[in-house]
């Protein structure tokens, strides 16, 4: 068992399983209530999309790996020049003190996120949005932007030793990201989270689509 990330997902399930998709219509019509609460506009998800490329090799992740990449964010947040370096064999990135500091200050949308469920919306908003106490639709609890994702992304690339051209991954650095995530080599946990969450955003924000976590 583990984490998918998918874009796209509603226009898919419209296609291939339209009894499933009727829960995703509830889902986003949450996910608005907390949106218009907020003041911004609603989302309105695409019924119907192109096929959609991404760069990633994979669509989900071991549950853990997505830690590994929070960990190396909230350091480069608390230090500008810090660079990743693998963590040693049975040493859990949860228990580290920086991130549990930076994820306490409630601000990034890519530490604030369930693990397991819920969405990044292509919506432009600075603060990640909560559900109120009595509210239990919302899938996660939580509503992070694919505009802010991203540029959490961008951010913490340099201490991952990611090369970027004013934010923009090239074709030829997203090889070289999956060859290293394929051979296990190095910060692949890191490096593959961080490619699949980059191609994920990537697509939402051209797509108008949300990312969906399951």
């Amino acid at each position: 068992m583990g984490l998918s990330i998918s874009v796209g997902i509603l226009a898919d399930l419209l296609e291939n399983d339209p009894e499933s998709a009727e829960r995703f219509d509830e889902d986003f019509a949450a996910a608005n209530r907390r949106l218009i609460a907020a003041g911004l506009p609603p989302h309105v998800e695409p019924r119907t999309l192109p096929p959609l490329e991404s760069r990633a090799r994979i669509d989900g992740l071991p549950y853990s790996f997505i830690h590994y990449l929070r960990r190396a964010y909230a350091h480069r947040v608390t230090t500008p020049d810090w660079m990743a370096t693998p963590l040693p064999d049975g040493v859990d990135p949860t228990e580290d003190e920086t991130l549990e500091d930076v994820a306490g200050m409630f601000e990034s949308h890519l530490l604030c996120h369930s693990d397991a469920e819920g969405f990044y919306l292509p919506v432009d908003f600075e603060e990640v949005i909560f559900a109120e106490q009595d509210e239990a639709d919302l899938p996660g609890g939580m509503l992070g932007s694919s505009y802010r994702l991203l540029e959490e992304l961008v951010l913490v690339a340099p201490a991952l030793g990611i090369a970027l051209s004013n934010g923009q991954l090239s074709d030829e650095e997203a090889s070289r990201l999956t060859a290293i995530s394929e051979g296990e080599e190095s910060l692949y946990r890191e490096i593959e989270s961080w490619l699949l969450l980059y191609e994920s955003a990537r697509l939402s924000i051209a797509h108008k689509t949300a990312i969906v976590f399951g």
